[in-house]
């Protein structure tokens, strides 16, 4: 109902890229430009400046940016006001998720709600846990879940579980016969992380700082951006690492993989987080509800 050449504006003047827009519309680019192309025919005077692979808004088109956020504002207001009213539970659901949820917690969450919503078109992103909160702060999600602190008053952060970090090295290493490992035990070996800005890597980092060591004093070799790839590299007899126990099902029983316990034990909360002041469209606002419900069933 609310303009689509509007809302495709406002989508490349957020984001300030043609290419970022038609990914999150699911639009081809040209589509994009065509849809930009006639709401500057209509106003008759460039919204956009282009120069070397860059764009920025005109001052019409700082205008425009202001009216348009306004506008798309009240009409989701409006859409969630009536479907209220009748009872619908409707519309397009923007979730992100740090990487370890997304690829071992949220799929089954995700599934349950769309089978008792089924109205509900439901968006996945994936990113660490740096640039979830980075598109929850910037409107570009609703609702982040998240493995790893956060410190931003704009926000509202709910811890919804406790994951516990495990010691993980091939089954036939020395470490993998002890009960449990204190920090300076692991400090000798080739050591494999998660990447800068990965909520795993964050806690790691906090554990040690207070047992007085930091990442630096880690035998650090490898980094990688995903549980799975550090997992193979562990397997392979490239080093050891600490991850979430949560990822370690499938080795575990295949006694591919051994994971034992820190010493003091390394626990984080996965988090749901959103902005405090964001309009919620009622498919939200279940979301948050069918989220928290199964915060410790998960």
């Amino acid at each position: 109902m609310a303009d689509r050449r509007l809302q495709v504006f406002y989508s490349v003047a957020k984001q300030l890229s043609f290419t970022k827009a038609a990914e999150s519309l699911h639009m081809t680019q040209p589509a994009v430009t065509f849809q930009i192309r006639q709401l500057e025919e209509y106003f008759n005077t460039r919204l956009f400046d282009r120069t070397h692979n860059k764009i920025s808004l005109t001052e019409a088109g700082e205008q425009v940016y202001t009216y348009a956020e306004r506008i798309l504002a009240l009409y989701q207001e409006m859409d969630n006001q009536v479907r209220t009213l009748t009872g619908d539970i409707i519309g397009v659901l923007l979730v992100g998720a740090s990487t370890t949820i997304a690829e071992y917690r949220i799929p089954s969450l995700l599934g349950e709600f769309q089978a008792k919503y089924t109205d509900v078109k439901l968006r996945l992103k994936v990113s660490n846990t740096v640039g979830i909160v980075h598109m929850v702060e910037n409107n570009e999600i609703d609702v982040g879940i998240v493995e790893a602190p956060v410190n931003n008053k704009n926000l509202v952060v709910k811890v919804c579980w406790q994951d516990q970090l495990m010691l993980v090295c091939q089954p036939t290493h020395d470490l993998a016969k002890q009960n449990s490992i204190n920090a300076k035990d692991i400090l000798p070996y080739p050591f494999i992380c998660r990447e800068e800005g990965s909520g795993t890597r964050d806690v790691i980092a906090t554990y040690l700082k207070k047992q007085r060591l930091s990442l630096d004093d880690l035998n650090l070799i490898m980094e990688f951006g995903s549980p799975e790839s550090i997992k193979s590299a562990v397997e392979s007899g490239l080093g050891i690492t600490i991850i979430s126990e949560s990822t370690l099902k499938k080795e575990l029983k295949l006694s591919t993989l051994a994971a034992i316990p820190l010493n003091p034990p390394m626990i984080r909360p996965f988090s749901i987080v959103y902005q405090r002041q964001k309009f919620r469209l009622r498919a939200m606002e279940e979301f948050l509800i069918f989220a928290e419900e199964r915060c410790d069933k998960k």
